[in-house]
C-alpha cells in the first residue's frame, strides 16, 4: 500500500511526510510540472529519500482529479491506501477568488482524485476558520453551526470542509489545527503569519526601550497556537488508528491564552518591554460602528495606518480577529490520542526558539540591503564640521562606502589632513572651507556644491558649538547664546534652505542633524545649547511632515557624550563614561541605512517619558545633580591656580556611571 499527499512540499506536508517515511511505505506527492526541480532538491535534502520512497506525480490542484494524468490515475488505482489533502492557500492577504479555487475548488478535485484511485481513506487538513467566529464553544461534531464566515479565508475553509462532508463518498478524516506555528524544537517554519506579525513590533520596542519598562496592551481575545511538530505527529497517529473515520478532529491547545498574554510570552523570549497593564478591546466596542467607518475612511488616517501598518509588516485584515471569540472543545482529539504521548506543548517552553528562528531568518529587516555602500556608493555626502570628531568619522565611515563625502570646515589645514586620509584608503572627498555660523558663506558653500556637484544627496548638520556654564553665571554672557543659536540653530537651518530645492526637484534626499540627548534629558548648564538643538529638533519634526511624500526625510540624532575636542575644555569629562567618534559615526551609519525619525538612547528616551510623566520628580533629580557638578571653575571666571578641575568624588562618578552619556 502507499499514500498520496497534496501540499506535500507546504509546511505542514514536509513535517508529514517526515513521519509517514518511517512506516516504510511508498509516498507519492503531488507536484506541479514547474516545481519538479524543486521537489527532488526537497526530497534529496530536507527528507533525504529516494525516488523509489517519494515519488512524484505531476498535476495541479486546480483541475479535474487534481490534473494527474490517466496513466498515473490507472497506476494508482487500488494502492492508495491513505490520501492526505493539505494544499490550500492559508494566507490571510490572498484574493477570495485565489482562496476559492485553492481551497473549495482544489479540495473538489482532491475529493474527485481520492474516488477515482479508491483511496483507502481521504484525510482532509481543515483549520480553526471553519468554525468562523463562532461566539462560544465549538465542539469537533460542530459544522454547520459556525458563524462570521465573511472573510474569504474562513468562507473558502468552511465550505471546502462541506465539500469532503457532502461529496467524498470515500471514507474520510477532518483535522482542525489551530494557528500552526513553527517547530517546538529548532523554532522552523517558512513564513511570517498568525502571532508572528507582531514580532517586529515588541522587535522595535525593545531597540527603543530598557526590558524593564512597563508598558499598556491589549487583552483580546484567545489565540490557539500549535506547533507545527504536534500538528504532524496528532495527524499521523490519528490517521493510522482505526475505528475514527468519518470524525473531526480539533488539533488545538485545550488551555490556550489570550492575546495580551502571548504578546507577553514572545515579548519575554524576545528581551523586549512587556504589557503589564492590559486593556480588554471589547471596552470599545461601545463605538458605533459607522463612526468607525467613518474616521477610517479618512483620507488622513488611511494613509497612517497603512504607513504604520507597512513598516511592521501587518496585514490590516489581522485586526478583524483581535477579540477571537471561539473556544475549541478537543475532548475528542485528547481522548484518540492517548497513550500515544502526543500532546501540545506549553507555547511558553518553546517560544524563545520561535523568536530566535524568526529573528534570525525571517525578519523582513534581513531581505533588504541594509549595507552603508547599498545607500551611499556614488552619492553626494555633505558633512559640516568635517575635520574632526565626529564629522570626520562620519566622512571615514562615507568614503569607505565609496560616496562622494564633502568635507566641511572652517580650517582648511585640518581638512586637508582628513582629506590625505580617505585618499589614503582609497576614498573620494572634497575640501570646502565654510563658517557655518556666517550665513553669507552657507550660501556660498550650497551655491559651489549644487555647481560643482549637482547635487546633495545627504546632508549631515554636525557642526556645532557647546556651551556647559550655568544660567547664574551667565547673566553678563549673553552672547552665549546668541553664539550657540547663530551656529546650531541659524547655520543648520540656512543649509537645510539651501539644499532643500534641488532634494524635492529630483525627489530624494536625507538630512541628518545631530542634535544632543540633552534635548531629552533638559540638564542642567547646558540651557544655550539645549536651546540651540532643539529650535533645530523642532524645525525638522515640523518639516519633515511636510516632505515626507516628496521623498525628503529627516533624522534627528539625539547623540550622548561624545569624547571630542568639544568637550576637551571640561576636564571632568576626562573621568565620565563617553562615546568615542567612531561609536558615534555609526549611529550616523545607522540614521543613514535605516531613515529613522530620531535615534536616541534608551536613557535619553527614558529622560523624555520621565519630563512628561513626573516633570516635579524629573526636576528634583536633575537639580541634585546640577548641585552635584558645579560649574568649571572657568565657566566661574577663575583663572590662574584656582582654574584647577578637581577630581570627581566617588558619589559623583558612581552618578556619572548610572547616568551614561548624560551631559552633567
Amino acid at each position: 500500500m502507499a499514500y498520496f499527499v497534496t501540499g506535500a512540499t507546504g509546511f505542514i506536508g514536509r513535517f508529514l511526510v517526515v513521519n509517514l517515511l518511517k512506516r516504510g511505505e511508498p509516498i507519492y506527492v503531488l507536484v506541479r510540472k514547474s516545481s519538479v526541480k524543486k521537489f527532488a532538491q526537497l526530497r534529496d535534502g530536507y527528507w533525504g529519500a529516494t525516488d523509489k520512497q517519494v515519488i512524484a506525480v505531476v498535476g495541479d490542484l486546480g483541475k479535474k482529479n487534481l490534473g494527474v494524468a490517466d496513466a498515473d490515475l490507472k497506476r494508482l488505482k487500488g494502492k492508495v491506501k491513505h490520501c492526505f489533502h493539505l494544499a490550500a492557500i492559508y494566507d490571510l492577504s490572498a484574493s477570495a477568488e485565489d482562496q476559492q479555487i485553492a481551497n473549495v475548488e482544489g479540495t473538489r478535485n482532491a475529493v474527485r482524485f481520492a474516488e477515482a484511485v479508491t483511496a483507502g481513506c481521504f484525510h482532509h487538513a481543515s483549520s480553526i476558520a471553519a468554525a468562523g467566529l463562532y461566539d462560544g464553544v465549538f465542539r469537533e461534531d460542530m459544522f454547520e453551526e459556525a458563524e462570521d464566515l465573511d472573510h474569504p479565508y474562513f468562507k473558502t475553509k468552511h465550505d471546502s470542509e462541506g465539500v469532503v462532508r457532502r461529496e467524498c463518498r470515500r471514507p474520510f478524516r477532518i483535522y482542525r489545527p489551530g494557528f500552526v506555528v513553527g517547530d517546538s524544537k529548532t523554532g522552523y517554519i517558512d513564513k511570517i503569519d498568525g502571532p508572528y506579525y507582531f514580532f517586529k513590533v515588541l522587535q522595535k520596542l525593545r531597540r527603543a526601550l530598557p526590558p524593564w519598562m512597563p508598558m499598556i496592551g491589549i487583552e483580546g481575545g484567545r489565540l490557539n497556537i500549535v506547533p507545527v511538530d504536534f500538528v504532524a505527529d496528532a495527524m499521523d497517529f490519528l490517521a493510522h488508528k482505526k475505528g475514527l473515520d468519518g470524525k473531526c478532529f480539533h488539533l488545538t491547545d485545550p488551555e490556550p491564552h489570550r492575546i495580551g498574554e502571548v504578546l507577553n510570552i514572545f515579548a519575554r523570549a524576545g528581551h523586549a518591554p512587556q504589557m503589564t497593564m492590559r486593556l480588554n478591546a471589547r471596552m470599545f466596542g461601545f463605538i458605533p460602528a459607522p463612526i468607525l467607518y467613518g474616521i477610517g475612511s479618512l483620507s488622513p488616517v488611511k494613509r497612517m495606518i497603512r504607513a504604520v501598518l507597512t513598516d511592521l509588516g501587518i496585514p490590516k485584515d489581522v485586526f478583524q480577529f483581535i477579540n477571537w471569540p471561539t473556544r475549541y472543545d478537543n475532548r475528542e482529539t485528547t481522548k484518540a490520542l492517548k497513550g500515544s504521548g502526543i500532546a501540545v506543548p506549553h507555547v511558553e517552553t518553546y517560544a524563545a526558539k520561535l523568536w530566535d528562528y524568526w529573528e534570525r531568518n525571517l525578519d523582513p529587516d534581513l531581505f533588504i540591503d541594509r549595507t552603508l555602500a547599498g545607500r551611499v556608493k556614488d552619492k553626494v555626502i555633505v558633512i559640516t564640521g568635517g575635520s574632526s570628531g565626529i564629522g570626520k568619522a562620519t566622512a571615514l565611515k562615507m568614503a569607505g562606502a565609496n560616496a562622494k563625502v564633502i568635507l566641511v570646515a572652517r580650517g582648511e589645514e585640518k581638512l586637508l589632513e582628513t582629506q590625505k586620509e580617505i585618499e589614503a584608503a582609497g576614498g573620494r572627498s572634497w575640501i570646502y572651507i565654510c563658517d557655518v555660523s556666517d550665513l553669507a558663506s552657507c550660501d556660498a558653500l550650497v551655491a559651489r556644491v549644487l555647481k560643482e556637484h549637482g547635487v546633495c544627496d545627504y546632508l549631515v548638520n554636525n557642526a556645532g558649538r557647546s556651551i556647559r556654564r550655568g544660567v547664574i553665571n551667565s547673566f553678563d554672557r549673553f552672547h552665549d547664546f546668541e553664539r550657540t543659536m547663530q551656529l546650531n540653530y541659524f547655520g543648520s537651518l540656512r543649509l537645510i534652505m539651501g539644499f532643500l530645492p534641488k532634494m524635492i526637484a529630483q525627489k530624494r534626499g536625507h538630512i541628518i542633524n545631530i542634535s544632543s540627548i540633552g534635548v531629552l534629558s533638559n540638564a542642567p548648564r547646558f540651557s544655550a545649547y539645549v536651546a540651540s538643538k532643539s529650535a533645530l529638533d523642532s524645525f525638522s519634526a515640523c518639516a519633515a511632515s511636510e516632505f515626507l511624500d516628496k521623498g525628503v526625510n529627516f533624522t534627528t540624532i539625539n547623540m550622548p557624550l561624545v569624547r571630542t575636542p568639544m568637550i576637551a575644555p571640561t576636564k571632568m569629562y576626562e573621568s565620565v563614561p563617553t562615546l568615542s567618534p567612531e561609536q558615534a559615526a555609526d549611529l550616523v551609519v545607522e540614521a543613514i541605512v535605516y531613515k529613522p525619525v530620531r535615534i536616541a538612547t534608551r536613557l535619553g528616551i527614558f529622560g523624555a517619558i520621565s519630563h512628561a510623566a513626573a516633570p516635579r520628580l524629573t526636576q528634583i533629580m536633575l537639580n541634585t545633580a546640577f548641585n552635584m557638578f558645579p560649574d568649571s571653575a572657568a565657566a566661574q571666571g577663575k583663572k590662574g591656580d584656582a582654574a584647577q578641575q578637581q577630581p570627581l568624588s566617588p558619589e559623583q562618578m558612581a552618578f556619572a556611571q548610572l547616568t551614561q552619556g548624560i551631559h552633567w
